[in-house]
């Protein structure tokens, strides 16, 4: 039985309900759970880490991520939204992307992924996709906390003319995908001393039928796993499901028995009572009512100029508000801070979406969509899943309020060390066992692949510099 001690200049620390800021202390972890936390301790210990002038936090909960292909959004998605789908990428980029990456190229995305998430302060997270076992071979190597979905649907979108979002169906409405998915949640569940589980995932709401999602739901149940799904995260979207249905998408959902505090979607950043749809719903207070839980990921839609209207709005209706990456940079630093700044713009106020509400929503309101009372905070009997981070550094000083430090002014390189499942996977920056710039290198090999592959997926033939043109043009002589 190991016995760590770490004394800490900060500690964020878990006490009546919410986080509380501990002011040289120390947190004693016994193998892989925190047996105490307070100003000091006086039993025996097997080793002591001295981090004074440090900040202790707990780990972060990535609730809505896609490791096989979200590096390879870099140098392609920026700057670019079609006016005819309202800006979003889904119909056009991701279709002539998704059909050019290479099984390569994903492997290799999965593998630069895990330092990504480790260097930015994820210490579980929610794997959307397609190469669950990759991930979960990486995630137990790697030390990482792991929740897979393998994702399924009954059909897919398509745009044949750049103009309109068609579909296509499967004959088996998806029923092979669903039991592959169920396969694997049996396969991995338990697995690294329980740091890796499942869940079940259909795609989206416009890919899926009544019938795959009232199936899913009842496996969720019946199998005590999560249910995650995109819902609400496009115009296009939303207007096809109101012709379908005849009610906003999130309204649908709760007709047919899908919503509960089971349930993580992404990214309900279109409700019916937005000004992208203006289509009078109360959908916020349905997610609010139904227990359901948001995962938030702000940046894949802010790059494109939609912002969700507005996270501090759902906050204050009472939805479990969570947070996310989605797509690159796989940060939960810039996460949090791009939420916060961005709900205050929306807002125009100052005194919403604080560093303590993101910063609670990264922590507090992650464990609780997943169910876990023992993620997310620095308490006796939590899980020993912690962050070191400098409090003396370039961008941590001066230093008086760690959480608005850490969500307005800290950077990766602030995070020096992170513990998972009371083990030090990270120390230094460095991961052990991944190479950033030889993972960098696949993935720039599976990038050009990807691009010279797009123009045979492209509706219109278009290569990538037609489909994405360069910031700047080639220097020519």
């Amino acid at each position: 039985m190991a016995r760590t001690l770490i004394r800490a200049s900060h500690i964020i620390a878990y006490q009546n309900g919410g986080h509380r800021h501990l002011k040289d202390g120390v947190v004693v972890i016994e193998n892989d759970t925190i047996l105490h936390v307070g100003q000091g301790y006086e039993g025996p210990v097997d080793e002591t880490i001295d981090a004074a002038g440090q900040v202790v936090t707990p780990g972060f909960i990535n609730t809505h991520a896609h490791l096989s292909e979200s590096p390879l959004d870099k140098s392609f998605v920026e700057d670019r939204g079609p006016r005819q789908f309202y800006l979003s990428g889904l119909f056009e980029f991701l279709t002539a992307r998704d059909g050019a990456i290479t099984e390569e190229a994903r492997r290799a995305c999965i593998a630069y992924s895990m330092p990504e998430l480790l260097r930015t302060g994820t210490t579980t997270i929610m794997e959307i996709g397609g190469h669950g076992d990759v991930v979960a071979e990486h995630a137990e190597r790697v030390g990482l906390r792991a929740y897979i979905g393998q994702g399924y649907r009954s059909g897919r979108w398509l745009t044949a003319n750049g103009r309109t979002v068609e579909y296509e169906w499967l004959p088996d409405d998806g029923l092979a995908g669903f039991n592959a998915a169920v396969d694997f949640i049996g396969r991995v569940e338990g697995r690294a001393n329980g740091r890796i589980k499942g869940f079940l995932t259909p795609m989206q709401i416009d890919t899926c039928s009544e019938a795959l999602l009232r199936r899913s739901a009842d496996a969720a149940r019946d199998m005590k796993v999560p249910l995650a799904l995109h819902v609400s995260q496009s115009v296009p979207e939303f207007h096809e499901m109101t012709r379908r249905n005849g009610c906003t998408p999130i309204e649908w959902l709760e007709k047919i028995g899908f919503l509960s505090e089971r349930c993580i979607l992404g990214h309900c950043i279109i409700p019916g009572e937005s000004s992208w749809a203006n289509y009078q719903a109360d959908d916020i207070g349905i997610l609010a009512d139904t227990g359901a839980n948001v995962a938030h990921a702000v940046w894949v839609f802010a790059r494109r100029g939609i912002a969700m209207e507005s996270f501090a709005r759902y906050q204050a209706r009472g939805v479990n508000m969570t947070i996310a990456t989605d797509t690159c940079p796989q940060s939960m630093i810039e996460a949090m801070r791009w939420t916060s700044v961005v709900s205050k713009i929306v807002d125009r106020r100052t005194q919403v979406a604080t560093a303590a509400d993101v910063f609670n929503a990264a922590t507090l309101n992650g464990a609780k969509a997943l169910g876990r009372e023992d993620l997310g905070r620095i308490a006796p009997g939590a899980k020993a899943d912690l962050l070191l981070w400098k409090g003396d550094s370039l961008f941590m000083t001066p230093l008086r309020d760690p959480i608005r430090n850490l969500v307005f002014s800290a950077t990766a390189e602030d995070l020096d060390t992170t513990i998972i499942d009371g083990r030090v996977v990270m120390r230094g920056g460095v991961v052990p066992g991944y190479d950033p710039v030889e993972l960098g290198r696949a993935v720039q090999q599976g990038a050009e692949a990807m691009w010279a592959g797009m123009k045979s997926r492209d509706w219109a033939g278009r290569d990538i510099e037609q489909l994405s043109p360069s910031s700047f043009p080639a220097f020519q002589g």
